[in-house]
This record gives C-alpha cells, structure tokens and sequence, in this order.
C-alpha cells in the first residue's frame, strides 16, 4: 500500500511545476518587469532541460537504482521550485532549470519503475501514472490563481515544493530498501542504426510537435483568455478543464489505437480535434470556451497516448524501444521549448494573439503529416 500510495503522489508531481506557471504568468510578469518573451522562457528552459536532460535518468538508474533515482527527482523538484519562488530572475530561471531537470529524470524513470513493481499490471499502472500526470497538472491550473491571491505568486508556485517533500517521505522507506544499481542492463543500445531509419525520424517529429502544441497552451492559455476578457481564475479553471479532458483519451485511445493494424486514423482524428482547439481560442475564445476546452484536451490526450505507443509499435525489440524512445523524447522536448518562447516572441511582435495561435494551427498540421507517416503500419525502426 506505501509503495502504491508513493508511486501516485511522484506521479503527480510530474506537471504542477509546469503548469502552475501559465496562470499567474501575468503576475510574475508585471512583478518582474518581463516581456511575454521573457515570461514564455520559463517554460521554455524546463522543457529544454526535458529534452537535454533525460539522459540523466539512466546513468543514476544504473548506479543507484530506480528507486533512489525516483527519490532524487523528487528532492532535486522541491528544491527547484523553492528557488524559483525566490527573488531575482536569476533565481527565477535557475530554479526552473532546476525543476526541469528533476521532472526529466523523474519522466524517464517512471516507466521503469511501472516495469520493475508491477510487472504483472504493467497496463493498468501504466494508465494511473500518465492519468496522475494529468490530474497533477490541472489541478495545478485551478488553484494557482486562487492561491496566489491569498499568499501571493511566490508562495503559490513554490507550495509545489511541498507536495515533492510529501511524495519523497512516502517513497523514501522503498528507496532505502532497495538494493543498489537495479536500473537494467546498460547493455547494447542500437542508436546508430535508428539514426539512419527515416521511420525514426517521423517518430521524433511527431514526438516533438504534438509536445509544442501542448506547451504552448500550457504556457499561454490562461494569459490568452485573460486578455480575452476572461477573469483570472476562470482563465486558470479553464486550463485546469483542457487538462482534465485529457484523461479520458489517456486512457482509452491507446487501448483501442494498440489493438488496431494501422494508427493512421486515430492520429489524424486527435490531430483534427487538437486544430478544432485551436481554432475555437481563436475565432471565438469567450464563446464556448468551456467547449473548445474539452476538445482541445481530447485532440493532445490521445496525440501524447499515440506517440508514446507508435514508439513502441515501431521499434522490434525492447532495447530498440528503449533506444527510440530516447532520441524520440530527447530530441522532441527541445524542438517543444521553442513553442512558448516563439508564441511569446510573436505574440510581442504581433501586438495581439491571432497570428500566435495561428503558427500554433500550423504547428498542428505539421502533427499531423508526421504522425500519418509514423502511425503507418508498414514500416518499422530497424
């Protein structure tokens, strides 16, 4: 029950340092004196450290074990979050450098942790972990403004650091008990030839643009309602109901997607519903919002589920998986920091938000070709 009650809290954890920026953005901002470029970055240099950083999971994995590894993130997140709740932009960025390399590690090690505790229900385990990822990160949406008006955007964001602490002290009895190394077998890794695949290619961009357009929303979605007309906290609400839209396609798509010869059909639906979005924010952000919320959330929900199970459809062998999965996530997670940091850029350049959420549509369309050419069933990485 300890184990499974740990497992939970860390996989909650996995967003709210993310999201909980985007709806007091505004606040942070005008308190700091930053441009929407500059707000945007914040964002942008947690997800780099998303991309850069992931290898970090498997060396400390191979050394430590998973388990301590899971530990470390959690502890590296809480004091991440507490130094960008400090004062200064130095701070600011350096903690969020700091929390981008936790919630890498923790990204990577997740699954291995599903593998080695729950062997026998790896399905089932599988859905509580990206559902938890989720559930963290809208309720993080919905109570940050809330929060932040009775103690202020500092003590807001940083009151994540706490929940770190918590999810650390229930999964701290299993990391002692673990025996050290236990991470796997560092053995034979086949990343030369995947680099020559074009297959994995299509995988790594569709990876990384349905990444973008998720962290654009997630980093902007709250500031383009407010300017919108919207109240702050329903801004925030509204960003806690796209994330909360999204468990239902977590869950169910990649049962059915799995089961299916071809994924074509299901990337190109999530694709379109995750446009549809995009273009409700855009040509009618006050009417309806709630509906264009609740599909938007389904359209990236099932993109993020079919990415991660294309990669293992694609791949023949589990160390080829574990490889693709690698330069998939790796590489996808940079190309996604540019996505807040350009729509803030544009968004700066333009004066307004149409011609932000439509690089946003295009970025959608791009999905799209990739994921149509990864979801192919007759091609595989080799």
């Amino acid at each position: 029950m300890l184990l499974v009650a740990g497992f939970v809290l860390a996989a909650l954890n996995l967003r709210p340092a993310l999201a909980g920026v985007s709806p007091v953005l505004n606040q942070i901002m005008d308190d700091l004196g930053l441009s929407p470029a500059g707000g945007g970055a914040i964002t942008t240099v947690m997800v780099v450290c998303l991309g850069l950083l992931g290898p970090l999971a498997p060396a400390l994995a191979n050394r430590l074990g998973l388990d301590r590894t899971l530990l470390i993130g959690l502890l590296i997140l809480a004091a991440g979050v507490t130094v960008r709740s400090t004062d200064g932009l130095v701070a600011l960025y350096g903690g969020a450098a700091l929390a981008g390399t936790a919630i890498a590690i923790m990204n990577v090690a997740m699954p291995g942790i599903v593998k080695q505790h729950f062997p026998s229900h790896i399905g089932i385990f599988t859905g509580v972990y990206v559902s938890c990822l989720v559930a963290g990160a809208a309720a993080a949406s919905a109570a940050m403004v809330p929060l932040s008006g009775h103690v202020g955007w500092r003590t807001a964001t940083g009151s994540v650091a706490v929940f770190a602490l918590v999810a650390a002290a229930l999964w701290a009895p299993q990391a002692v008990r673990s025996r050290k190394g236990g991470g796997g077998d560092p053995g034979h890794r086949p990343y030369r030839a995947l680099l020559r695949s074009r297959m994995t290619w299509f995988v790594t961009a569709f990876m990384g643009l349905q990444s973008l357009t998720f962290y654009i929303v997630l980093a902007w979605l709250p500031t383009i309602f407010q300017n919108a007309g919207l109240p702050a906290d329903q801004a925030g609400y509204l960003l806690s109901l796209t994330n909360l839209s999204q468990i239902a396609a977590t869950l169910s798509v990649p049962v059915h997607a799995g089961k299916a010869r071809s994924q074509v059909p299901h990337v190109a639906a999530a694709a379109v519903l995750t446009i549809a979005g995009y273009a409700g924010i855009l040509l009618a952000p006050t009417t309806l919002p709630w509906l264009w919320m609740v599909v938007l959330g389904i359209g990236q929900g099932a993109s993020i589920a079919l990415a991660l199970l294309i990669i293992a459809l694609r791949a023949p062998d589990p160390a080829s998986v574990t490889a693709l999965s690698a330069v998939a996530q790796s590489t996808g997670y940079v190309l996604a920091a540019l996505g807040p940091f350009v729509i803030g850029l544009l968004h700066q350049v333009s004066g307004g938000w149409s011609l932000p959420l439509l690089a946003g549509i295009g970025a959608c369309v791009l999905q799209l070709g990739f994921g149509v050419l990864a979801a192919r069933p007759t091609t595989t990485v080799s």
